[in-house]
């Protein structure tokens, strides 16, 4: 028979578990998602692998070093809309361009949700 204790630990290590995997899965899957903070609000947006690669990395410094480099960037934004069942998932709904003057910080972002590839 499992003890309380034991019981508590392994609930604990479940839940840990499947709220990291999403978020895992986002920053190993084919899309991965950035905040774009700048004066007036956040931006999500989405970046395939093989843009990742072509902006010379996979990670937020790659993104905002592309971004100063080429003054501005065109990218998918990201929001959270419902699935087909009624789920929430990360969905790209508009392709926007960014402007290095006014993208003050670019962090990664992870999220609870699937994340929906883009074109």
């Amino acid at each position: 028979m499992m003890s309380r204790r034991s019981f508590a630990t392994l609930i604990a290590m479940t839940t840990l578990a499947s709220a990291a995997a999403p978020a895992a899965w986002a920053q190993t899957g084919k899309t991965m998602l950035f905040k774009v903070v700048t004066a007036k609000d956040d931006i999500i947006v989405g970046l395939s692998e093989a843009e990742l690669q072509a902006l010379g990395g996979n990670d937020a410094g790659a993104v905002a070093k592309a971004l100063a480099q080429k003054g501005s960037l065109t990218v998918w934004q990201y929001n959270v809309k419902r699935g087909p069942n009624s789920e929430p998932q990360q969905a790209p709904t508009a392709k926007i361009g960014l402007l290095a003057n006014t993208s003050l910080r670019i962090e990664p972002y992870s999220t609870p949700y699937a994340i929906i590839p883009h074109e």
